[in-house]
């Protein structure tokens, strides 16, 4: 078949196998580029694996540090006539290029939140990889089966209190416009917490330490995103953000727990970059359309591998320490938040109409990196060629 992008809202139904086998290479070649870090990790347990901030932290432990990476995701598959989901190649194409540089890696597919992953993670733990020394947390997901209880929690990405009225963009019309957001019930609050909160990391964490697989020094991070107050009526002073308090209840927790093996964990605040998750929500993507462009005048833009990366090599196995705020969150947001450019983008907001757009902002640049996510405007595929939809190779 011919794959096309075929974009619905904050969704693209298709994936181009070729495509995304050539988007990981290109990080891979990106981290192959950068000096490996002596002091890495060497077994490594990424949860949420498959794109996101999850596949470049699996890409730079492999690639930056020649580290074991197992890797967690629920991917859809391909049949015949249908392409898989992003993820499923994306997937494939890290273990193919893991094999060939002859470094051990698997990828499980399912529910991570059950407690059937869990076992079956740990099962592979230790037949086959030996302690883990670093665990990234990166699961995006918009439900949550609680494996206790049964009960199945989706989230709400609302703001708190009282309606908030804000400037956003419709991505498929290419317009600004303005929209009423409606508080958040308490009970969708709740929800939001079960579901993007620190309960499940912690529960993961736990079940790890019980099961002895995580070695002396172990460290576990999970990644979050603050913004600038822009975003925060919708971001922080929201459902989101309890999410995000829960998650800095959970970091404690968990330290407190790791304490015995000299572990620690400590949640990442890292910069806003696009992804699946952050096109769903309202106000950012004309946020981060605004924030590209300023970030690429002032050459001080990076990309999610990029930005992966530079945690990697400063913060998490860096030399000159960790730059934490009050909360003890490791902060990679620096740049993003810079007055310089904080101020140009604050300027720019109450200016950006629909006839402005492309002048003001960078929405192309953050079209073209919402299609990358699904393999679709990379460098040197061709997306006029036939493609087998359950292969990353090209056809002959």
């Amino acid at each position: 078949m011919i794959v096309k992008p075929r974009v619905r809202g904050f969704i693209c139904t298709t994936a181009h196998p070729i495509g995304c086998a050539a988007n990981v290479a290109e990080q891979v070649r990106y981290v192959r580029g950068r000096p490996q870090f002596s002091n890495g990790p060497k077994n490594v347990l990424v949860i949420g694996a498959s794109g996101g901030y999850g596949l470049p932290s699996r890409i730079s432990a492999a690639f930056g540090s020649g580290a074991a990476t197992l890797g967690l995701s629920f991917e859809k598959p391909p049949t015949e006539s249908k392409t898989a989901s992003a993820g499923w190649y994306n997937n494939r194409a890290f273990d193919k290029l893991a094999k060939e540089a002859g470094l051990w890696a698997r990828t499980l597919d399912g529910d991570a939140f059950s407690d059937e992953m869990k076992t079956e993670t740990i099962d592979v733990i230790k037949n086959e990889m030996g302690p883990i020394d670093l665990v990234i947390y990166s699961l995006a997901s918009p439900v949550r089966k609680d494996p206790v209880t049964g009960e199945v929690y989706r989230s709400a990405i609302k703001p708190l209190g009282k309606t908030f009225h804000v400037k956003t963009l419709n991505v498929d019309k290419a317009e600004v416009h303005e929209v009423d957001l409606e508080p958040a019930e308490e009970a969708e609050t709740e929800a939001t917490v079960k579901v993007m909160g620190g309960e499940d990391w912690e529960r993961w964490m736990n079940a790890l330490a019980e099961a002895c697989v995580l070695a002396p020094g172990c460290q576990t991070v999970s990644y979050t995103y603050i913004g600038s107050e822009l975003t925060w009526p919708i971001y922080w002073h929201a459902t989101l953000g309890k999410a995000k308090e829960d998650l800095d209840r959970a970091a404690q927790a968990i330290a407190a727990r790791l304490d015995d093996i000299g572990g620690d964990a400590k949640v990442a605040v890292l910069k806003c970059v696009t992804t699946q998750s952050s096109a769903a929500i309202p106000v950012v993507p004309l946020y981060a359309s605004l924030l590209f462009k300023v970030m690429k005048e002032q050459d001080s833009h990076e990309t999610c591998m990029e930005h992966v990366q530079r945690l990697f090599e400063t913060q998490l196995y860096g030399d000159a320490g960790q730059r934490l705020d009050e909360e003890r969150r490791i902060r990679v947001d620096d740049l993003e938040l810079a007055d310089q450019v904080q101020d140009e983008v604050k300027r720019r907001w109450p200016l950006v109409t629909t006839a402005n757009l492309h002048e003001l902002t960078d929405f192309a640049g953050f079209r073209y990196d919402f299609l990358r996510i699904f393999g679709f405007g990379v460098p040197g595929v061709d997306y006029d060629a036939e493609v087998d939809p359950q292969s990353i190779e090209p056809l002959a």
